[in-house]
């Protein structure tokens, strides 16, 4: 019988209808030949079957509780003692605070990565008991309202748990009728509800963060456990309502610390930062004096509600709040106020100096991970991942167009956005030492100094409309704490938004296409409990498979498992290979377009992989990037890939090169004024027909 000739039509309208990308039609077809061959079978008869099993795996799990304000809640105290019992992960907890020190040659110096390595989680165990064992069981969570239609008319609020990526609380969302905006009774009520809510997810914390809780680990060893909020991901109107403050406008709206408002893009100046203590003693004050307490909650730019974070001991909520580096940084500081500023400045350039901007962005060199446009002016974005492109971009290619004399406003703004950019550099970096922590602090006085010079300027000299003269606002300040943040926490990476954001596209995804729409929160959050279930026995089914295969490799499982590894000639491996050619004694000349090189990171010493083409048409464009050779022993330059081949000499053997640009000729004149002020290193490329041909591993 001819299965395909029968079942074909069917399974393309399913396929079809059922939106399944490539990977998900090759999984199903699998499964349905494997069906076809008897090598599988499987008895789930219709959906109702298969909810069933699905409930059934999912017991193992903690599950949601709704509340009477519409709240749903895996309190993550059971979250975690799940992943306390999954045999998968427990092996990978880390229960003691370290300090990690690194030779520089004459020193130790420390550094800081993991929140392990930094200052807060050592104060909070150095606190515990110590002939109790006592060990922090640190949480790090992410809050953030989402759009879960494609209009944006239905909105979902997950909080999520990370480290175990899971959904662990949904909150209500108070819809603001146009009776009530603005006024405090409503907005006090919201905050209310939101505190109420929240506590739900932290059951049994407030208890256990001052008894602790006996626990036998994955090690055997018996450890007493004190839940602590380590660190709160979230954008800046989370971080008001987690920190409780009034915003925006209030007289100090920075959530860490007492800057006031006029003093927000004022880097030199460091302020006291917020306690618990303060913010409980205004409230007692407000309790007795409604009055007075309402003037003194004022003055610190607080709001008159009860933070329920207060009742999770070491889990101070100005010290868990963290910069997020995609919002505050990418998308706003960066991507909003200084691109804006520098569009509006290229908008009043002559025509052909626009024109010269917008080419230089389209023919912005290709690269990986980097986003590529066509323009810069006519264009807006709301993705801060895009905006952070568009900004490094935008600033290389308006080098040529704004100079000190022909438009001075551009030229100063220029030195804005290059103090930016080193310090969006700095901050994401995967390991800190102490001098790079300094280099942080030295360069927001480097930037707070250039915006004020550049504001300077554009208040009492430039005649051109539409700049802005007041940079007074919170995210202008809000990475002057980065410093602290990542002594207290670690690197950026550990509190960033960036990654927390995409757990909301399975949730939008299992709204569009699994549910009807009604009852949104209880639909959506069970097929996400469902999804992990369904991880979670795959998850023993491998692991089961894993060690049948060794007990039956035995001692060859080590061999076998190095003969699927990638095969690289050094340091290098050279992919996309072309149909070969013969030229005269040489034999099978193989031309390549992509290679391979790993090297070791600087930053982490860690081993990584960059990825490097040639190809004349790189999904419709042309790419051909440049690299870092070593040349001679002392001797490293920059040069831009031409051909990459692999050629065979009989008798002798293989040997693999590539014909490179290399970009070291000198530069008339030498270093110019706008490469010093603007610390740029200028390079030049040799004439094309000075072209060389060098070994692949001298890529370095």
């Amino acid at each position: 019988m001819d299965l395909d000739r029968i079942c074909g039509p069917d399974f393309s309208e399913i396929a079809l209808k059922a939106a399944l990308n490539q990977g998900q039609v090759d999984k199903l077809l699998s499964l349905i030949a494997r069906i076809a061959q008897g090598d599988t079978h499987i008895t789930l008869k219709n959906e109702a079957d298969l909810h069933m099993a699905l409930d059934n795996a999912a017991a193992e799990l903690t599950p949601f509780t709704k509340h009477d304000i519409t709240v749903y809640a895996r309190p993550i105290w059971d979250w975690a003692l799940d992943l306390l019992d999954n045999p998968l992960l427990a092996p990978h907890f880390i229960w003691d605070a370290q300090h990690v020190y690194k030779q520089n040659g004459t020193n130790f110096e420390r550094l800081f990565s993991e929140p392990w390595t930094a200052d807060r989680w050592w104060d909070i165990q150095s606190r515990l008991l110590a002939d109790l064992n006592g060990a922090p069981l640190c949480f790090i969570l992410y809050a953030d309202k989402t759009k879960l239609s494609t209009h944006g008319t239905v909105k979902g609020y997950p909080v999520m748990g990370i480290g175990g990526g899971r959904v662990v609380g949904w909150l209500p969302i108070i819809e603001e009728e146009a009776s009530e905006h603005g006024k405090l009774g409503f907005i006090n009520f919201k905050r209310v509800v939101w505190h109420e809510s929240f506590v739900k997810i932290l059951l049994n914390l407030e208890q256990y963060s001052r008894t602790g809780y006996s626990y036998t680990c994955y090690d055997k060893i018996m450890r007493w456990l004190f839940p602590v909020i380590l660190i709160l991901s979230a954008d800046y109107e989370e971080q008001c309502m987690m920190s409780l403050i009034h915003g925006v406008q209030c007289k100090h709206p920075c959530p860490v610390c007492l800057v006031p408002l006029n003093k927000l893009s004022d880097l030199s100046k460091t302020f006291t930062i917020r306690t618990v203590k303060d913010a409980q003693d205004a409230l007692v004050v407000y309790r007795r004096s409604k009055t007075q307490g309402e003037e003194l909650l004022k003055s610190l730019g607080l709001r008159a509600v009860e933070n329920v974070l207060w009742l999770i001991k070491h889990s101070n909520p100005h010290d868990a709040l963290s910069l997020d580096q995609l919002h505050t940084v990418h998308g706003s500081l960066g991507g909003k106020h200084l691109l804006e500023e520098l569009k509006t400045i290229i908008s009043n350039l002559r025509r052909e100096e626009m024109e010269s901007v917008k080419k230089q962005v389209a023919e912005f060199p290709r690269w990986r991970d980097l986003n590529h446009f066509a323009t810069v002016i006519h264009i807006t974005f709301t993705d801060g991942n895009k905006k952070r492109d568009l900004v490094l971009q935008s600033f290389y290619a308006a080098l040529n167009a704004l100079d000190c004399r022909g438009c001075p406003e551009g030229y100063r703004l220029l030195h804005v956005i290059c103090s930016y950019l080193e310090l969006d550099s700095l901050l994401g970096l995967d390991v800190h030492m102490e001098w790079t922590i300094a280099m942080i602090e030295d360069e927001l006085l480097v930037f707070g100094a250039t915006l004020k010079d550049y504001v300077d300027y554009v208040t009492d000299t430039s005649s051109m409309e539409g700049l802005k003269k007041d940079w007074n606002f919170p995210k202008a300040h809000l990475w002057k704490h980065a410093p602290r943040d990542i002594q207290m926490k670690g690197v950026a990476r550990n509190y960033s938004t960036r990654p927390n954001e995409k757990l909301h596209s399975p949730l939008k995804t299992a709204y569009l296409l699994q549910s009807n729409g009604k009852d949104v929160a209880a639909q959506v959050l069970r097929i996400d409990h469902h999804k992990f279930a369904t991880l979670l026995l795959q998850e023993r089914l491998d692991t089961l498979d894993e060690q049948c295969r060794l007990e039956v490799l035995g001692n060859s499982a080590v061999d076998e498992d190095n003969d699927h590894a990638i095969t690289f000639d050094g340091h290098v491996k050279l992919g996309s290979p072309q149909r070969p050619v013969s030229i005269q004694e040489l034999e099978n000349i193989h031309k390549h377009r992509y290679l391979r090189v790993n090297y070791e990171n600087s930053v982490n010493w860690k081993q990584l992989t960059d990825h490097l083409r040639a190809n004349p048409s790189f999904h419709g464009h042309p790419h051909f990037d440049c690299a870092l050779i070593q040349l001679t022993a002392d001797r490293t330059f920059f040069v831009q890939l031409i051909l990459m081949f692999k050629c065979e000499l009989p008798d002798i053997g293989a040997f693999q090169f590539a014909l490179v640009q290399p970009y070291t000729a000198s530069v008339v004149g030498g270093s110019c004024r706008i490469d010093r002020d603007l610390r740029l290193t200028r390079v030049k490329a040799v004439p094309r027909a000075d072209s060389i041909t060098i070994p692949l591993k001298s890529f370095i």
